[in-house]
Protein backbone atom coordinates (compact mmCIF):
# COMPACT_ATOMS: atom_id res chain seq x y z
CA UNK A 1 0.00 0.00 0.00
CA UNK A 2 1.43 3.40 -1.00
CA UNK A 3 2.09 5.99 1.65
CA UNK A 4 -0.76 8.34 0.60
CA UNK A 5 -3.16 5.39 0.49
CA UNK A 6 -2.00 4.20 3.91
CA UNK A 7 -2.47 7.69 5.32
CA UNK A 8 -5.95 7.92 3.80
CA UNK A 9 -6.86 4.49 5.21
CA UNK A 10 -5.68 5.44 8.71
CA UNK A 11 -7.58 8.72 8.52
CA UNK A 12 -10.74 6.94 7.38
CA UNK A 13 -10.58 4.40 10.20
CA UNK A 14 -9.90 7.19 12.71
CA UNK A 15 -12.94 9.15 11.51
CA UNK A 16 -15.22 6.11 11.74
CA UNK A 17 -13.88 5.24 15.19
CA UNK A 18 -14.42 8.82 16.29
CA UNK A 19 -17.99 8.74 15.02
CA UNK A 20 -18.56 5.43 16.80
CA UNK A 21 -17.27 6.88 20.07
CA UNK A 22 -19.52 9.92 19.73
CA UNK A 23 -22.53 7.70 19.02
CA UNK A 24 -21.76 5.42 21.97
CA UNK A 25 -21.35 8.36 24.34
CA UNK A 26 -24.58 9.99 23.16
CA UNK A 27 -26.35 6.67 23.58
CA UNK A 28 -25.01 6.41 27.12
CA UNK A 29 -26.22 9.93 27.88
CA UNK A 30 -29.68 9.04 26.62
CA UNK A 31 -29.75 5.96 28.83
CA UNK A 32 -28.74 8.10 31.82
CA UNK A 33 -31.41 10.69 31.04
CA UNK A 34 -28.79 13.39 30.47
CA UNK A 35 -30.07 14.48 27.05
CA UNK A 36 -33.59 15.15 25.87
CA UNK A 37 -35.45 16.19 22.77
CA UNK A 38 -34.65 16.49 19.94
CA UNK A 39 -31.66 14.16 20.42
CA UNK A 40 -33.65 11.67 22.47
CA UNK A 41 -36.15 11.37 19.61
CA UNK A 42 -33.47 10.59 17.04
CA UNK A 43 -33.62 7.05 15.69
CA UNK A 44 -29.82 7.09 15.39
CA UNK A 45 -29.26 8.07 19.03
CA UNK A 46 -31.98 5.68 20.16
CA UNK A 47 -30.23 2.82 18.40
CA UNK A 48 -26.91 3.88 19.93
CA UNK A 49 -28.54 3.81 23.38
CA UNK A 50 -29.81 0.26 22.89
CA UNK A 51 -26.44 -0.86 21.51
CA UNK A 52 -24.32 1.19 23.94
CA UNK A 53 -22.35 -1.72 25.42
CA UNK A 54 -21.70 -3.44 22.09
CA UNK A 55 -20.56 -0.20 20.47
CA UNK A 56 -18.28 0.92 23.29
CA UNK A 57 -16.71 -2.36 24.36
CA UNK A 58 -16.71 -4.62 21.32
CA UNK A 59 -16.69 -2.29 18.32
CA UNK A 60 -14.80 0.77 19.57
CA UNK A 61 -12.38 -0.56 22.22
CA UNK A 62 -12.00 -3.85 20.36
CA UNK A 63 -10.99 -2.04 17.18
CA UNK A 64 -8.62 0.31 19.00
CA UNK A 65 -6.86 -2.57 20.76
CA UNK A 66 -6.73 -4.53 17.49
CA UNK A 67 -5.06 -1.59 15.74
CA UNK A 68 -2.36 -1.47 18.41
CA UNK A 69 -1.69 -5.20 18.06
CA UNK A 70 -1.66 -4.96 14.26
CA UNK A 71 1.00 -2.26 14.47
CA UNK A 72 3.03 -4.53 16.77
CA UNK A 73 2.75 -7.44 14.32
CA UNK A 74 3.65 -5.31 11.25
CA UNK A 75 1.72 -7.45 8.78
CA UNK A 76 -1.05 -6.08 6.58
CA UNK A 77 -3.47 -8.95 7.15
CA UNK A 78 -3.52 -8.11 10.88
CA UNK A 79 -5.50 -4.96 10.06
CA UNK A 80 -8.46 -7.13 9.12
CA UNK A 81 -9.32 -7.33 12.82
CA UNK A 82 -9.84 -3.58 13.41
CA UNK A 83 -11.43 -3.14 9.97
CA UNK A 84 -14.00 -5.84 10.74
CA UNK A 85 -14.54 -4.31 14.20
CA UNK A 86 -15.25 -0.96 12.58
CA UNK A 87 -17.60 -2.69 10.11
CA UNK A 88 -19.42 -4.29 13.04
CA UNK A 89 -20.10 -0.92 14.62
CA UNK A 90 -21.10 0.63 11.29
CA UNK A 91 -23.61 -2.16 10.67
CA UNK A 92 -25.10 -1.80 14.13
CA UNK A 93 -25.54 1.94 13.71
CA UNK A 94 -26.19 2.51 10.02
CA UNK A 95 -27.67 -0.62 8.45
CA UNK A 96 -31.44 -0.81 8.77
CA UNK A 97 -33.69 -3.81 8.38
CA UNK A 98 -33.39 -7.50 9.21
CA UNK A 99 -29.82 -7.78 7.87
CA UNK A 100 -28.41 -5.26 10.35
CA UNK A 101 -27.71 -7.58 13.27
CA UNK A 102 -26.59 -10.68 11.28
CA UNK A 103 -24.08 -8.56 9.35
CA UNK A 104 -22.83 -6.90 12.52
CA UNK A 105 -22.57 -10.23 14.33
CA UNK A 106 -20.66 -11.80 11.44
CA UNK A 107 -18.19 -8.90 11.30
CA UNK A 108 -17.77 -9.05 15.07
CA UNK A 109 -16.92 -12.75 15.07
CA UNK A 110 -14.59 -12.29 12.10
CA UNK A 111 -12.83 -9.39 13.82
CA UNK A 112 -12.23 -11.47 16.94
CA UNK A 113 -11.05 -14.47 14.91
CA UNK A 114 -8.49 -12.31 13.12
CA UNK A 115 -7.43 -10.84 16.43
CA UNK A 116 -6.93 -14.30 17.91
CA UNK A 117 -4.75 -15.18 14.90
CA UNK A 118 -2.69 -12.02 15.44
CA UNK A 119 -2.09 -12.97 19.06
CA UNK A 120 -1.16 -16.53 18.12
CA UNK A 121 1.62 -15.17 15.90
CA UNK A 122 2.76 -12.68 18.54
CA UNK A 123 2.74 -15.38 21.21
CA UNK A 124 4.86 -17.64 18.97
CA UNK A 125 7.34 -14.79 18.54
CA UNK A 126 7.44 -13.94 22.22
CA UNK A 127 6.30 -16.86 24.41
CA UNK A 128 6.09 -14.97 27.69
CA UNK A 129 3.50 -14.64 30.43
CA UNK A 130 2.10 -11.27 29.33
CA UNK A 131 1.54 -12.59 25.81
CA UNK A 132 -0.38 -15.58 27.21
CA UNK A 133 -2.68 -13.19 29.08
CA UNK A 134 -3.07 -11.08 25.93
CA UNK A 135 -4.01 -14.21 23.99
CA UNK A 136 -6.56 -15.12 26.67
CA UNK A 137 -8.05 -11.65 26.24
CA UNK A 138 -8.44 -12.19 22.50
CA UNK A 139 -10.30 -15.44 23.18
CA UNK A 140 -12.61 -13.58 25.57
CA UNK A 141 -13.46 -11.10 22.79
CA UNK A 142 -14.19 -13.99 20.44
CA UNK A 143 -16.45 -15.77 22.92
CA UNK A 144 -18.20 -12.51 23.79
CA UNK A 145 -18.93 -11.73 20.14
CA UNK A 146 -20.05 -15.31 19.61
CA UNK A 147 -22.42 -15.15 22.58
CA UNK A 148 -23.74 -11.80 21.32
CA UNK A 149 -24.39 -13.30 17.88
CA UNK A 150 -26.11 -16.30 19.44
CA UNK A 151 -28.28 -14.52 22.02
CA UNK A 152 -28.71 -11.19 20.18
CA UNK A 153 -28.38 -9.53 23.57
CA UNK A 154 -25.44 -7.97 25.40
CA UNK A 155 -26.40 -9.27 28.85
CA UNK A 156 -24.03 -12.24 29.01
CA UNK A 157 -21.63 -11.06 26.32
CA UNK A 158 -20.94 -8.02 28.49
CA UNK A 159 -18.94 -10.10 30.97
CA UNK A 160 -16.75 -11.51 28.19
CA UNK A 161 -16.20 -8.07 26.64
CA UNK A 162 -15.16 -6.65 29.98
CA UNK A 163 -12.86 -9.63 30.51
CA UNK A 164 -11.29 -8.93 27.11
CA UNK A 165 -10.45 -5.34 28.07
CA UNK A 166 -9.36 -6.19 31.62
CA UNK A 167 -7.10 -9.02 30.44
CA UNK A 168 -5.56 -6.81 27.76
CA UNK A 169 -4.75 -4.11 30.30
CA UNK A 170 -3.43 -6.68 32.78
CA UNK A 171 -1.17 -8.11 30.08
CA UNK A 172 0.27 -4.68 29.34
CA UNK A 173 0.91 -4.01 33.02
CA UNK A 174 2.39 -7.50 33.46
CA UNK A 175 4.84 -6.67 30.69
CA UNK A 176 5.86 -3.48 32.50
CA UNK A 177 6.18 -5.38 35.80
CA UNK A 178 9.25 -7.07 34.35
CA UNK A 179 11.11 -3.84 35.18
CA UNK A 180 10.63 -4.53 38.90
CA UNK A 181 12.15 -7.34 40.97
CA UNK A 182 9.74 -10.26 40.80
CA UNK A 183 8.13 -11.26 44.08
CA UNK A 184 7.85 -15.06 44.45
CA UNK A 185 4.09 -14.77 45.02
CA UNK A 186 3.44 -12.48 42.05
CA UNK A 187 2.83 -15.08 39.34
CA UNK A 188 0.92 -17.58 41.55
CA UNK A 189 -1.43 -14.85 42.80
CA UNK A 190 -2.05 -13.63 39.25
CA UNK A 191 -2.77 -17.18 38.14
CA UNK A 192 -5.35 -17.61 40.90
CA UNK A 193 -7.05 -14.35 39.92
CA UNK A 194 -7.15 -15.30 36.24
CA UNK A 195 -8.52 -18.76 37.02
CA UNK A 196 -11.22 -17.14 39.16
CA UNK A 197 -12.08 -14.84 36.25
CA UNK A 198 -12.37 -17.81 33.91
CA UNK A 199 -14.50 -19.67 36.45
CA UNK A 200 -16.81 -16.67 36.71
CA UNK A 201 -17.20 -16.37 32.94
CA UNK A 202 -17.94 -20.06 32.48
CA UNK A 203 -20.27 -20.20 35.49
CA UNK A 204 -22.22 -17.21 34.16
CA UNK A 205 -23.11 -19.23 31.05
CA UNK A 206 -25.22 -21.49 33.29
CA UNK A 207 -25.82 -19.44 36.45
CA UNK A 208 -25.54 -15.69 35.91
CA UNK A 209 -25.82 -14.75 39.58
CA UNK A 210 -22.98 -16.96 40.82
CA UNK A 211 -20.99 -16.16 37.72
CA UNK A 212 -21.21 -12.45 38.53
CA UNK A 213 -20.14 -13.21 42.09
CA UNK A 214 -16.97 -14.99 40.90
CA UNK A 215 -16.42 -12.27 38.29
CA UNK A 216 -16.45 -9.64 41.03
CA UNK A 217 -14.06 -11.65 43.19
CA UNK A 218 -11.69 -11.92 40.23
CA UNK A 219 -11.83 -8.17 39.55
CA UNK A 220 -11.05 -7.44 43.20
CA UNK A 221 -8.13 -9.89 43.15
CA UNK A 222 -6.75 -8.39 39.94
CA UNK A 223 -7.04 -4.88 41.36
CA UNK A 224 -5.13 -5.88 44.48
CA UNK A 225 -2.50 -7.62 42.35
CA UNK A 226 -2.06 -4.53 40.16
CA UNK A 227 -1.80 -2.18 43.14
CA UNK A 228 0.78 -4.44 44.76
CA UNK A 229 3.00 -5.35 41.83
CA UNK A 230 2.58 -2.63 39.20
CA UNK A 231 5.57 -0.41 38.43
CA UNK A 232 3.22 2.58 38.86
CA UNK A 233 3.90 2.36 42.59
CA UNK A 234 7.40 3.61 41.83
CA UNK A 235 6.78 5.92 38.90
CA UNK A 236 4.14 7.90 40.83
CA UNK A 237 7.08 9.43 42.75
CA UNK A 238 8.66 10.74 39.54
CA UNK A 239 7.68 13.75 37.45
CA UNK A 240 6.10 14.63 34.12
CA UNK A 241 4.43 12.03 31.93
CA UNK A 242 5.54 9.09 34.08
CA UNK A 243 3.83 10.54 37.15
CA UNK A 244 0.69 11.36 35.17
CA UNK A 245 0.47 7.80 33.84
CA UNK A 246 1.00 6.36 37.31
CA UNK A 247 -1.82 8.48 38.75
CA UNK A 248 -4.12 7.35 35.93
CA UNK A 249 -3.25 3.74 36.65
CA UNK A 250 -3.50 3.83 40.44
CA UNK A 251 -6.78 5.75 40.44
CA UNK A 252 -8.13 3.26 37.91
CA UNK A 253 -7.17 0.37 40.16
CA UNK A 254 -9.19 1.96 42.93
CA UNK A 255 -12.28 1.98 40.72
CA UNK A 256 -11.54 -1.60 39.69
CA UNK A 257 -11.67 -2.59 43.36
CA UNK A 258 -15.00 -0.80 43.81
CA UNK A 259 -16.37 -2.46 40.70
CA UNK A 260 -15.33 -5.89 41.93
CA UNK A 261 -17.06 -5.28 45.25
CA UNK A 262 -20.18 -4.01 43.49
CA UNK A 263 -20.32 -7.07 41.23
CA UNK A 264 -20.06 -9.31 44.29
CA UNK A 265 -22.65 -7.50 46.40
CA UNK A 266 -25.17 -7.05 43.59
CA UNK A 267 -25.03 -10.80 43.03
CA UNK A 268 -25.98 -11.36 46.68
CA UNK A 269 -28.19 -8.37 47.50
CA UNK A 270 -31.38 -8.52 45.47
CA UNK A 271 -32.99 -5.32 46.79
CA UNK A 272 -30.17 -3.00 45.69
CA UNK A 273 -29.18 -5.16 42.73
CA UNK A 274 -30.09 -2.65 40.01
CA UNK A 275 -28.29 0.26 41.67
CA UNK A 276 -25.20 -1.80 42.44
CA UNK A 277 -25.14 -3.18 38.92
CA UNK A 278 -25.01 0.39 37.63
CA UNK A 279 -22.06 1.07 39.93
CA UNK A 280 -20.37 -2.18 38.90
CA UNK A 281 -20.68 -1.36 35.20
CA UNK A 282 -19.58 2.27 35.29
CA UNK A 283 -16.88 1.98 37.92
CA UNK A 284 -15.36 -0.60 35.59
CA UNK A 285 -16.08 1.03 32.21
CA UNK A 286 -15.42 4.66 33.18
CA UNK A 287 -13.36 4.56 36.36
CA UNK A 288 -11.02 1.76 35.32
CA UNK A 289 -11.07 1.47 31.53
CA UNK A 290 -11.16 5.20 30.74
CA UNK A 291 -8.40 5.84 33.29
CA UNK A 292 -6.29 3.26 31.47
CA UNK A 293 -7.08 4.90 28.13
CA UNK A 294 -6.10 8.33 29.44
CA UNK A 295 -2.92 6.93 30.94
CA UNK A 296 -1.72 4.93 27.95
CA UNK A 297 -2.87 7.15 25.07
CA UNK A 298 0.07 9.63 25.24
CA UNK A 299 2.45 6.69 24.73
CA UNK A 300 0.41 4.46 22.41
CA UNK A 301 -0.80 7.20 20.05
CA UNK A 302 2.71 8.09 18.81
CA UNK A 303 3.46 4.41 18.16
CA UNK A 304 0.16 3.66 16.41
CA UNK A 305 -0.74 6.88 14.60
CA UNK A 306 2.81 8.24 14.25
CA UNK A 307 1.68 11.42 15.94
CA UNK A 308 3.69 12.77 18.85
CA UNK A 309 2.13 14.80 21.66
CA UNK A 310 3.49 17.52 23.91
CA UNK A 311 2.80 16.58 27.53
CA UNK A 312 1.82 19.29 29.98
CA UNK A 313 -0.19 19.84 33.18
CA UNK A 314 -3.34 20.32 31.11
CA UNK A 315 -3.55 16.51 30.82
CA UNK A 316 -4.74 16.41 34.43
CA UNK A 317 -7.93 18.36 33.68
CA UNK A 318 -9.92 15.58 31.94
CA UNK A 319 -8.60 13.01 34.43
CA UNK A 320 -9.74 15.12 37.40
CA UNK A 321 -13.12 15.75 35.80
CA UNK A 322 -13.61 12.03 35.07
CA UNK A 323 -12.93 10.99 38.65
CA UNK A 324 -14.77 13.94 40.14
CA UNK A 325 -17.94 13.25 38.17
CA UNK A 326 -18.02 9.47 38.51
CA UNK A 327 -19.08 9.49 42.20
CA UNK A 328 -22.11 11.56 41.12
CA UNK A 329 -22.84 9.01 38.39
CA UNK A 330 -22.65 6.17 40.90
CA UNK A 331 -24.56 7.95 43.70
CA UNK A 332 -27.37 8.76 41.28
CA UNK A 333 -28.12 5.06 40.92
CA UNK A 334 -29.88 5.20 44.32
CA UNK A 335 -32.99 7.11 43.31
CA UNK A 336 -31.31 10.40 42.39
CA UNK A 337 -31.79 10.71 38.62
CA UNK A 338 -30.54 14.31 38.65
CA UNK A 339 -27.16 13.29 40.06
CA UNK A 340 -27.01 10.35 37.67
CA UNK A 341 -27.64 12.59 34.67
CA UNK A 342 -25.21 15.25 35.84
CA UNK A 343 -22.48 12.70 36.50
CA UNK A 344 -23.00 11.07 33.10
CA UNK A 345 -22.90 14.44 31.35
CA UNK A 346 -19.70 15.49 33.13
CA UNK A 347 -18.10 12.14 32.30
CA UNK A 348 -18.94 12.72 28.64
CA UNK A 349 -17.39 16.19 28.89
CA UNK A 350 -14.27 14.60 30.42
CA UNK A 351 -13.96 12.20 27.47
CA UNK A 352 -14.46 15.04 24.98
CA UNK A 353 -11.96 17.20 26.86
CA UNK A 354 -9.41 14.39 26.76
CA UNK A 355 -9.83 14.00 22.99
CA UNK A 356 -9.35 17.76 22.56
CA UNK A 357 -6.33 17.62 24.87
CA UNK A 358 -4.70 14.93 22.74
CA UNK A 359 -5.42 16.81 19.51
CA UNK A 360 -4.18 20.10 20.95
CA UNK A 361 -1.05 18.48 22.35
CA UNK A 362 -0.28 16.87 19.00
CA UNK A 363 -0.66 20.26 17.31
CA UNK A 364 1.50 21.93 20.01
CA UNK A 365 4.28 19.36 19.57
CA UNK A 366 4.30 19.81 15.82
CA UNK A 367 4.27 23.58 16.08
CA UNK A 368 7.07 23.59 18.66
CA UNK A 369 9.31 21.38 16.54
CA UNK A 370 8.56 23.26 13.35
CA UNK A 371 9.83 26.42 15.03
CA UNK A 372 12.84 24.57 16.40
CA UNK A 373 13.74 23.19 12.96
CA UNK A 374 13.12 26.43 11.08
CA UNK A 375 16.42 27.87 9.68
CA UNK A 376 17.53 31.09 11.24
CA UNK A 377 18.11 34.04 8.88
CA UNK A 378 21.00 36.42 9.52
CA UNK A 379 20.06 40.02 10.14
Amino acid sequence: MSSPAATAARLGVAIVLGGMLVAAVLGGLLRAGAIGLPLAGSEFIGRAAVLHAALMLSSFLGSVIAVERAVALRQRWAYLAPLCGVAQGACLLLVAGPLSFPLAAAFGVLAALCFVAVNVVLLARQPQAHMVVMFAGSLAWLVGNGVYAWQQDAGLALLWWFAFVVLTITAERLEMARLMPRHPLSRPLLMVALLCLLAGLVTAMFDLRHGCLLFGVALLMLALWLVTFDVARRTVRTHGLSRYMALCLLSGYGWLMLSGLAWMVQALELEQGIALRDVALHALALGFVMSMVMGHAPVILPAVARVKVLFGPWFYAPLALLHGALPLRCAGAWGHPGLRSLGALLNAVAIALFVLTMLGSAWAWRRQHQHAEAPSHPA
